[in-house]
């Protein structure tokens, strides 16, 4: 039993970095090495079959989301009475749920991304290459699409009439106040991303367990709570491609710039936030 407990005093840092007063105690043992950064470009990934089963499992994952939240938001809107539905907070139980369990599924083969937005951050961290970053960006982008086409195809009617799950900016809100939304909501989810899935922080603190899709789809329910009355909450620029081309609204392609511009930068913001100032513990020991 004491050796139990001392393994657990250990494992939780096991750094020589000194960490500021209120964390956890370092020993000096060291079992945590940094991982070299990816290539920019990485020719040989091209012919290897996990590359493109990773892109698969990423068209596949994004369209299941796309299904079962439009449908979802399809649900509340065609009927008069929300009462009678699953509200608001159904619709963001949905996305989270589904980014909770599509992450779980998708994570041991692509890493889980179904965004962009998550994407493009991990890049900026130097997380993936370029080449697979496209791929997957690509692939997520046409798994959107067809989702939101297999619902367009259920009803095309009620599909057309009801907004198509497509994401825009509400009367009352300016661009701004939509891009800003988009800016925070996805610095949250991406924020979120890195510190669930960073490595150094499972070994510096093994004694708490963490499921990483838990936090991730916790994280995107939250934000959808917060900005579905301001933009619909898009946060993901597939999930919003694929809901205007298939519904393929002016209105919808008027403000369609703010849910790829707000993603990107929220991503950047976490990524930067992240890689300087979280992963850049500052007192460190001889």
């Amino acid at each position: 039993m004491e050796s139990k407990e001392e393994d657990v005093r250990v494992g939780a840092n096991k750094y020589s970095e000194r960490q500021p007063i209120g964390t956890a105690a370092q020993s000096q043992d060291k079992d945590y090495k940094e991982p070299p950064p990816a290539p920019l470009f990485e020719p040989g990934e091209l012919t290897s079959w996990s590359f493109y089963r990773a892109g698969i499992a990423e068209f596949v994952a994004t369209f299941l989301f796309l299904y079962i939240t439009i449908l979802t938001v399809m649900g509340v809107s065609k009927s008069d009475s929300k009462c009678s539905t699953v509200g608001i907070q159904g619709i963001a139980w949905a996305f989270g749920g589904m980014i909770f369990a599509l992450v779980y599924c998708t994570a041991g083969i692509s890493g889980g991304h179904i965004n962009p937005a998550v994407t493009f951050g991990l890049f900026l961290a130097r997380k993936l290459s370029l080449t697979r970053a496209v791929f997957y960006i690509v692939m997520q982008c046409l798994g959107a699409i067809c989702g939101a086409g297999v619902v367009k195809g259920f009803g095309e009617t009620l599909y057309m009439t009801k907004g198509g799950g497509a994401n825009t900016v509400a009367h009352g809100y300016t661009k701004g106040s939509g891009l800003g939304a988009e800016i925070i909501g996805t610095f949250v989810l991406v924020y979120t991303v890195f510190s669930a899935t960073d490595a150094k922080r499972s070994a510096r603190d093994s004694h708490v367990p963490i499921l990483a899709p838990l936090p991730i789809g916790f994280a995107v329910f939250l934000v959808h709570l917060a900005t579905i009355p301001i933009t619909g909450t898009g946060i993901n620029p597939a999930r919003s491609l694929g809901a205007a081309i298939i519904y393929n609204k002016s209105h919808a392609w008027d403000d369609h710039w703010v849910f790829w511009v707000g993603p990107f930068i929220g991503a950047a913001l976490a990524a930067l936030y992240h890689q300087v100032v979280i992963r850049a513990i500052p007192f460190k020991s001889k």
